[in-house]
C-alpha cells in the first residue's frame, strides 16, 4: 500500500485536531521531571490554589488553604514533594496562627487543613519552600463570634 504525502498530512492534522478540539486533549500538563524539584533543579514557583476565607476567631479556616507548586509552564508540578511552610504575613492584631504550618506537598499541592487564628483582625498568609520566592494570600478577616 502506498501513502501519498497529502494522505499522511491529512491524517496528522486529523489526529492533532481531534486530540485538541475533541475534548480529550493530548494529556500534556506541563514540563516537569521526576526529581521532586520540577525537573530543572530550580526552586518551585508557589501559588495559593485555595485562598483563606474569613471565619470566626478560633475556628478552623474552611475550606482548607492549599498551596501549589507550579512547573515552568504554570501547571501543577505533580512531582514536587518538598515541604511548604505557611505563616502570618500581616498581623497588626498580634494574633497567633495555630495548626500544622509545615506540610509536605503531595502531587505538588500542600493542604493546610487545621489552620486557625486566635485574635480578631485582618490577616494575610505567606507560603514558602526552600529556595523559592514567598507568595502572599489575599486578605481575610477573623471576626468575633456574635450571638443572635
Amino acid at each position: 500500500m502506498r501513502f501519498t504525502h497529502s494522505r499522511i498530512t491529512r491524517a496528522l492534522i486529523t489526529l492533532v485536531t481531534s486530540g485538541c478540539i475533541g475534548g480529550i486533549g493530548s494529556g500534556l500538563m506541563g514540563i516537569s521531571g521526576g526529581n521532586g524539584a520540577n525537573g530543572t533543579h530550580a526552586p518551585p514557583v508557589l501559588a495559593f490554589f485555595v485562598q483563606p476565607n474569613s471565619v470566626n476567631v478560633g475556628q478552623i479556616i474552611s475550606p482548607p488553604v492549599e498551596v501549589v507548586a507550579r512547573d515552568s509552564v504554570g501547571g501543577t508540578d505533580s512531582t514536587f514533594t518538598g515541604r511548604i511552610t505557611i505563616r502570618l504575613a500581616s498581623n497588626s492584631s498580634g494574633g497567633s496562627l495555630g495548626g500544622t504550618t509545615v506540610i509536605g506537598a503531595v502531587n505538588g499541592v500542600a493542604t493546610f487543613s487545621n489552620l486557625a487564628i486566635d485574635k480578631v483582625g485582618t490577616y494575610t498568609l505567606q507560603a514558602s519552600a526552600t529556595g523559592s520566592a514567598t507568595v502572599t494570600s489575599t486578605a481575610f478577616s477573623i471576626t468575633r463570634v456574635t450571638t443572635p
